[in-house]
């Protein structure tokens, strides 16, 4: 398998530590994109490598990320991975972008996964205008997949660039997932796949967290995280 980095996290599975996992490869090129130097390949490493690394930090970590990328691109080896996850009495989380639903479908079926973030990146009928691949159906479909599991837990969440979207679209996406958590992330400039974009205003944090406030009115039952530099990651 091809990956890029592991690294420990406190915020990446709530309420528990996790070992992540960015595995390379992913069939989109979001102008946003943060991870854009795995887009394509990545190094090259086995899966009993990969357990190795497992073992190394499982005493001290509550679950395993498998995150990219676009991780559903080398499916078969999330499969092996959460496999072995499951073995040694660990909780599974899978990020994806949604883009393969059958592949989703594939890992859920086999009861390997505890916890799904998915990115949904627009309106489901912007897709093809704010990230230049029409792939909202897709999503929408796999964001349904994942809500006939009851067990397993759904985020979904949305990096707001205000260059690309709205605050209008944020409230249109609010509307339209399914899902046990909504996170808005806040797009930082960095390091992006567009050079258009590495000079784009990053949104204000009290900014975000007013948007944050504003989609919970509306959707008081829905739980709403916001993700920011300045304030890490709230709950709202």
């Amino acid at each position: 398998m091809e990956y890029s980095v592991t690294v420990t996290s406190s915020i990446e599975y709530p309420k528990n530590m996790s070992f992540v996992i960015f595995l390379a490869k992913c069939p989109l090129r979001c102008p946003y994109c943060s991870n854009s130097e795995i887009l394509e390949k990545g190094t090259e490493i086995s899966l009993e490598e990969i357990k190795e690394k497992i073992d190394d930090s499982a005493l001290f970590m509550d679950a395993v990320v498998v995150s990219g990328g676009e991780p559903l691109v080398q499916a078969d080896d999330v499969i092996e991975i959460f496999k072995y996850v499951r073995e040694i009495g660990l909780k599974t989380k899978l990020d994806t972008s949604g883009v393969y639903p059958e592949k989703l479908r594939k890992v859920l079926d086999l009861g390997l996964v505890d916890y799904v973030a998915m990115d949904v990146k627009a309106p489901f009928d912007k897709y093809k205008e704010v990230i230049n691949s029409d792939i909202g159906e897709k999503v929408k479909e796999s964001m349904k997949i994942v809500r006939e599991y009851e067990d397993v837990i759904l985020e979904c969440r949305t990096t707001y660039c205000p260059a690309i979207l709205s605050e209008e679209d944020l409230f249109r996406i609010a509307d339209e997932v399914d899902c046990d958590l909504y996170t808005l992330q806040q797009f930082r400039n960095r390091c992006v796949l567009d050079d258009n974009l590495a000079e784009s205003e990053e949104p204000n944090a009290h900014l975000m967290e007013d948007i944050g406030k504003r989609i919970k009115e509306k959707h008081p039952n829905q739980d709403i995280n916001v993700k920011t530099a300045e304030f890490g990651q709230k709950s709202i």
